[in-house]
């Protein structure tokens, strides 16, 4: 019996198109869930009660497993504060947002993550820009400008509160890279959605927004913790160490779609048609930027690169 669970549960997470499947349906759900739990908790209070239960479950299943490192915590304790607290503040934010714009078009206006990503690794990594890749930012760029500036007040502090949202975690991602990518990945996640949990905590005390949920709220918080915490997660890095990274960013550009539909059929909304042309512009800018990126590593390794400086601005 063992056998036989072994043996489908690594036919299972070898199966791309279908872990594939699966991320895009729970990846979508982030500002989904915001929206379902935005009437019962404050942001603060959903994005504490998120976190705190898939620390939780974490936390068991490493622990059953005998896997906890607490030496970890302690070795990169102002780490994982940094982590936890830009993650905190992405969550907050992005909570918030779910007042002012529906689902879809939010998951379409946090694509500009890439877009904020590309930014770092310029400014503090270093790394040099390709031509393609500034085209591709400035189409995103337009994209964010068509979304943001609609009939309206509500619209535009919606538009920038996801782009908040997406800039805090896009820098909590060049933290990580910068200086997390060497740290087992069990205890790496169990401590970063332990800060970010703390850090939730005191902004729902600092803001004296703690409520305990209701009885009715608890299976949507315990929904929400688990499939778009926990599961998103590990099928995120699943699906990243089974494809290339420009097909997994690609892929994740399909989410919004998917979020789309969701707010369709949970809330009757959709985005306008403003915010459609514009959200298409932002993926596609960010597809641009990935598919350059992607070749020009290709031509890099050639050592291609070192005869066209000109084609390469610093």
């Amino acid at each position: 019996m063992d056998n036989l669970v072994a043996t489908t549960s690594r036919r299972l997470q070898n199966n791309v198109p279908l872990i594939v499947a699966f991320l895009l349906l729970v990846d979508s759900l982030h500002y989904v869930f915001a929206r379902l739990l935005l009437p019962y908790l404050p942001p603060s209070v959903s994005g504490l009660f998120l976190l705190g239960i898939a620390t939780v479950e974490t936390a068991v299943f490493l622990g059953l497993q005998g896997r906890i490192d607490r030496q970890t915590f302690f070795r990169h304790a102002w780490f994982f504060l940094l982590v936890g607290l830009l993650v905190a503040g992405a969550t907050v934010i992005s909570f918030t947002a779910v007042a002012y714009i529906d689902p879809g078009t939010a998951s379409m206006l946090a694509q500009t993550a890439v877009i904020f990503a590309l930014g770092f690794s310029v400014f503090w990594l270093r790394e040099r820009l390709h031509k393609s890749e500034l085209v591709g930012a400035g189409v995103a760029l337009l994209g964010v400008f068509v979304i943001s500036f609609q009939p309206g007040d509500v619209w535009r502090i919606g538009s920038l509160l996801v782009l908040a949202a997406a800039f805090l975690y896009s820098l909590h991602v060049a933290v990580v890279k910068r200086y997390g990518d060497e740290m087992d990945f069990a205890n790496f996640f169990l401590f970063r959605v332990a800060t970010t949990s703390a850090f939730l905590l005191l902004f729902a005390l600092g803001r004296n927004e703690f409520v305990w949920p209701t009885v009715q709220v608890w299976p949507i918080l315990l929904l929400a913790a688990t499939v778009d915490v926990v599961i998103s997660r590990v099928l995120y890095y699943l699906v990243l160490r089974r494809v290339r990274m420009s097909f997994h960013a690609i892929i994740l550009t399909m989410s919004p779609v998917v979020a789309i539909l969701w707010s369709l059929l949970l809330f009757r909304e959709t985005p306008t048609i403003q915010g459609f042309i514009g959200g298409a512009a932002v993926i596609a800018g960010v597809i641009i930027v990935t598919l350059s990126r992607q070749q020009r590593v290709k031509l890099e390794k050639s050592g291609f690169l070192t005869s066209l400086k000109g084609d390469v601005l610093e």
